[in-house]
């Protein structure tokens, strides 16, 4: 079993900044992508931000110069900084990992975290 904590949301002005944070643990024998998602109110969930084992990240056109993907592998952990915040960043925020168990190392299972409330407001 494996499981994905989020942590960092919050309440932040319009052009303030913060960063998430997401853990994984439990049987892990090795982590593939990193994502991360956001859903705002009435509005489907979206991609935000990825990034490989090996560093390679994209990001949604909307946050592209703004927001930062990191991760640290030996934590198993993924991070994204969100700087210059816009009200319409507003939503719940998701880990997303596409992880190999020790249970069943020759198949990856996705895995979703359980969300952080982002609130950009004045």
């Amino acid at each position: 079993q494996v499981q994905l904590v989020e942590s960092g949301g919050g309440l932040v002005q319009p052009g303030g900044s913060l960063r998430l944070s997401c853990a994984a643990s439990g049987s892990i024998f090795s982590i593939n992508a990193m994502d991360w998602y956001r859903q705002a109110p009435g509005k489907q969930r979206e991609l935000v931000a990825g990034i490989t084992s090996g560093g390679s990240t994209n990001y949604a056109d909307s946050v592209k110069g703004r927001f930062i993907i990191s991760r640290d592998n030996a934590k198993n952990t993924v991070y994204l900084q969100m700087n210059s915040l816009k009200p319409e960043d507003t939503g719940v925020y998701y880990c997303n990992a596409k992880v190999r168990t020790v249970a069943n190392p020759f198949r990856y299972t996705e895995v979703w975290g359980q969300g952080t409330l982002v609130t950009v407001s004045s």
